[in-house]
This record gives C-alpha cells, sequence and structure tokens, in this order.
C-alpha cells in the first residue's frame, strides 16, 4: 500500500497553498505526511503543476505525483487517479492534507479493516449520513475500475461520493469523539 496526501486543490477560498500552511512549525503536508510514516507507508504527495516548484522545495522530485492533464478531471479525483496511473498495482490510503487535526488512530483502523476485508474496494468513515472520502483506502482493483468507465467517457459524475457509490464500498462507523479529527478547513473563517 502506498498513502498519498492530496495538495492539488487550487485553495482559492483559503487564499494561501493548503498544504503549505504551517501547524506545529511544518507545512500541513509534511505533518500529513507524519502521521502516515506512522503507519509504515510510503507517501507520496498529489499537486498542480503550479504548485511543483515549491513542493520540490520541500519534498523530493520522485514523491510529487503532478496531476496527470490527459485523465481531464476536476477534484480530489483527478489527484487519486493520477497517484493510481502511476502505481496502477498499489491499493492507496489517501488522506487531504486540509485535515490537519487527523489522528493516526483513525488510520489504523482504516488500514485495519482493509486487511481483515478483501471484498471492499473503498473504506472510508461515516458519521451519520456525512460520509469523509478524503480520508480513506482506495484498492488498486477498485480505481482501475472507475479509471476504465472514465476512459470509456461513461463516467457521468467525477466526485469522489459518486466514485464510492460505483465500488463496494465499506462505510466505517466512526466513534463520536473522532469528529474533530475530520474537521476540514477551507477558509480562514474556519480556524
Amino acid at each position: 500500500m502506498l498513502s498519498v496526501v492530496l495538495c492539488g486543490g487550487n485553495s482559492s477560498r483559503m487564499g494561501d497553498d493548503k498544504g503549505l500552511l504551517l501547524v506545529d512549525n511544518k507545512s500541513w503536508a509534511k505533518a500529513a505526511q507524519e502521521k502516515l510514516m506512522l503507519m509504515n507507508l510510503p507517501t507520496v504527495f498529489s499537486v498542480n503543476e503550479a504548485q511543483v516548484e515549491k513542493y520540490n522545495l520541500l519534498f523530493p522530485k520522485e514523491q510529487l505525483i503532478v496531476d496527470d492533464a490527459e485523465l481531464a478531471l476536476p477534484g480530489p479525483l483527478l489527484g487519486v487517479l493520477s497517484a493510481h496511473v502511476r502505481f496502477p498495482n498499489e491499493d492507496l490510503m489517501v488522506l487531504a492534507c486540509d485535515l490537519p487535526n487527523m489522528n493516526h488512530i483513525v488510520l489504523e483502523k482504516l488500514q485495519e479493516e482493509h486487511l481483515k476485508n478483501n471484498d471492499s474496494k473503498a473504506f472510508v468513515f461515516k458519521f451519520a449520513e456525512q460520509v469523509e472520502p478524503l480520508c480513506g483506502i482506495y484498492t488498486s482493483k477498485g480505481l482501475a475500475k472507475i479509471l476504465a468507465v472514465h476512459q470509456t467517457k461513461n463516467l457521468t459524475k467525477h466526485s469522489m461520493m459518486y466514485v464510492l457509490d460505483q465500488l463496494q464500498t465499506m462505510y466505517l462507523t466512526s466513534q463520536e469523539n473522532w469528529k474533530p479529527y475530520f474537521k476540514n478547513f477551507n477558509s480562514p473563517a474556519d480556524f
């Protein structure tokens, strides 16, 4: 398994690149990497073309997955499928950089469920009716299916929620006290 920190958004509401914002004197991208390293997983960073220069100052170039322009997709799905195209045989543990409160115990639970269940193609948490698709595991088989549907121009929607609906997804019930770990920061008002 490979871990992917999603950093490739435009951060238009935040005004600054979210992956480069600081928490405890380290970038959100680096903080996410450190949590994933506790899982003993190699980590790559999904970035867009405009981010490469700045991220290359923080991470080796071979750890950067630049959005695959040929996929012509919007949003996080572009980052996830770009990583899949580069590493087609790897299951991906995905973590958005703008979840700076994430705790490694959540990631451990994801990994544990993935190891126990060979049938599911995606693993994500759910709070009541709120699904958290940007902290999850997506299997190589599941992503290959989504990529094939996209390549035949039959992927009618491009949201991660739609992707989860197309896959055999295991929705994990989260403990209520884990909810703060999933707080997403999109704008300065979220602080």
